[in-house]
């Protein structure tokens, strides 16, 4: 089947029609309206080249705050408070570094300056946050994502001391607990994510879990 190619309108095709490895459409922008709309319905954009692909894999790697894993070998390093935390004071620094950072097995990166752009106006807006770690007041590590309703999509992370997104992550999704976030989206599988918790789970319960949670 063709993929389906947006235009103008603000709509996207149903999530079930997507490729097996998740594509599901092409073109559009990266409006504010056309980002939410994703969101909302489990569809993320990633970059090829000039154009925008958006997705909506299956199955869907997720994590239930609940269920978060902290090991024993970074448990001391919560215990010691090695760094300080925040949220949502160094958005715009953040999602900079996450461009910035080379990735084992990747060439490049998919946060393209239209991508920062377009976040940070959805951080301005108040749907993205950000969740830093700082160590003797220079940024360590971070990372950022969207906020509707009671779900978090996570976007990416990056580390510049060593487990610094570890901590950020354990200590944001500790706080989205505290807040009543019941899902966090992680997207597609990582075995990092994985060892902190994240698992698969069908597409079909991911976007009801969406229709639930986001009002």
């Amino acid at each position: 089947m063709p993929i389906s190619v947006i235009d103008k309108k603000i709509i996207f095709p149903p999530v079930n029609l997507a490729e097996p490895d998740g594509l599901l459409a092409m073109g559009g922008d990266l409006s504010t309206e056309r980002l939410l709309l994703a969101y909302r319905n489990g569809i993320f954009p990633w970059y090829a080249g000039d154009t925008v692909l958006w997705w909506c894999p299956d199955p869907r790697f997720v994590l239930l705050p609940g269920e978060l894993k902290i090991s024993r070998s970074i448990k001391p390093l919560l215990n010691k408070n090695r760094f300080d935390f925040t949220i949502n004071q160094a958005f715009a620094q953040v999602i900079h570094h996450c461009k910035k950072t080379k990735r084992p097995g990747q060439e490049g990166t998919w946060i393209t300056d239209e991508v920062e752009k377009a976040y940070n106006k959805l951080h301005q807006l108040g749907h993205a946050h950000s969740a830093e770690v700082w160590k003797n007041g220079e940024l360590a590590g971070g990372l950022y994502g969207i906020r509707l309703g009671k779900v978090f999509f996570g976007e990416s992370m990056f580390s510049i001391e060593s487990n610094a997104s570890r901590y950020a992550f354990i200590k944001y999704v500790e706080q989205l607990k505290k807040e009543d976030i019941q899902l966090i989206d992680c997207q597609v599988y990582t075995e990092y994510l994985e060892s902190l918790g994240a698992r698969m789970i069908d597409r079909t319960e991911f976007t009801g879990l969406l229709k639930k949670f986001i009002p």
